[in-house]
């Protein structure tokens, strides 16, 4: 049996087709992203030598309050130390973030792109949690952007049930929107690897009978789908998705109920639903064969899921609330 030609190190090299197709699926999937980039308010990218603290040092019993203050003075410090260094426009970002002196942080990372999680309500007192995890391009220097739709969601789960809180998770390092880390799961194997552990340990802390449920934007939902979800969590939501790796929801780490809806004019849509040699996410999660729950998520675009006033964002604090979303029509569900 005659063995394909190896290389001078040993290894077998990739036939010349196989390295094609690789090679195509990577320009066409890259061209979608630039083409999307073109409209979306990608910031620019934030510089690994931005000197910061290094994040508080807090026993896993710390109480929130303490947790909470130690980790606004982690952020003052960090902005002081980006304006004496000249780095005014990471200083700014920071000092937005605790401009009123009572921001909750669970966590706070001021070093590189940053990590931040944020609660929003009252977490010890809600039995309604929804933890929102962002896509590519999230980081301290886009973070008010992502804060935004989480305070839309607060906002909106608080007209419907007193007790509901927000938790805002930045918990890892987002790839860039037109970059190849982008197109592979690496980022969110290595994501998931930290929100699991971090789901378990609050729904440890949360009311007795507490419900939770992960909201999952664009490479957010590759986090997601990637997570190991213990049984506090019931629901994850899906939305902006470009796949998750997995041939359907029944081949998630999660028992949760999975939803998917995407907004008519999302650019995501057009992004080519295969996965081969790592690349890619496979089967799109609105397709029927998927498998999820579908959610009316209206006509919007690809930023625009927790806009107030939006169906979507309807729909999705109706799956944190436990009441049926609007099933979607037609148009919001074709995929490429």
């Amino acid at each position: 049996m005659t063995r394909a030609a190896g290389r001078p190190d040993g290894r077998l090299e990739r036939r010349p087709a196989e390295r094609q197709q690789r090679g195509r699926l990577r320009r066409t999937l890259l061209a979608g992203l630039v083409a999307a980039a073109v409209v979306l308010p990608v910031s620019a990218a934030a510089s690994p030598d931005v000197p910061a603290p290094a994040p508080a040092a807090l026993a896993e019993a710390t109480a929130l309050p303490d947790r909470y203050e130690a980790n606004r003075a982690n952020l003052a410090e960090a902005a002081r130390m980006a304006r004496e260094a000249g780095r005014t426009g990471r200083a700014a970002k920071l000092e937005a973030m605790g401009a009123d002196g009572t921001a909750r942080f669970l966590a706070f990372d001021g070093r590189g792109k940053g990590r931040a999680v944020e609660v929003l309500g009252d977490l010890e007192g809600a039995d309604r949690i929804a933890v929102l995890v962002p896509g590519s391009d999230t980081t301290l220097d886009t973070y008010q952007r992502f804060r935004a739709g989480a305070v839309a969601l607060q906002q909106r789960l608080l007209a419907g049930h007193p007790r509901s809180a927000v938790v805002a998770w930045l918990g890892y390092d987002t790839p860039g929107t037109v970059s190849s880390t982008v197109l592979s799961t690496d980022r969110a194997d290595a994501a998931a690897a930290e929100l699991g552990p971090f789901l378990e340990r609050l729904g440890r802390g949360t009311a007795p009978g507490a419900r939770l449920s992960l909201l999952c934007h664009s490479y957010g939902s590759v986090v997601c789908a990637r997570t190991s979800t213990g049984p506090a969590v019931t629901d994850m939501a899906l939305f902006g998705s470009p796949g998750t790796g997995a041939g359907s929801a029944a081949g998630l780490p999660t028992g949760a109920r999975v939803w998917a809806g995407r907004g008519g004019a999302d650019w995501i849509g057009h992004v080519p639903h295969v996965r081969l040699g790592g690349l890619g996410f496979g089967t799109d999660p609105v397709d029927p064969a998927f498998g999820a729950r579908p959610f009316a998520a209206g006509p919007g675009g690809h930023s625009d899921y927790l806009k107030p006033g939006t169906a979507s964002l309807d729909s999705l604090a109706r799956i944190v609330l436990g009441t049926a979303p609007v099933a979607p029509t037609d148009p919001e569900v074709s995929h490429a």
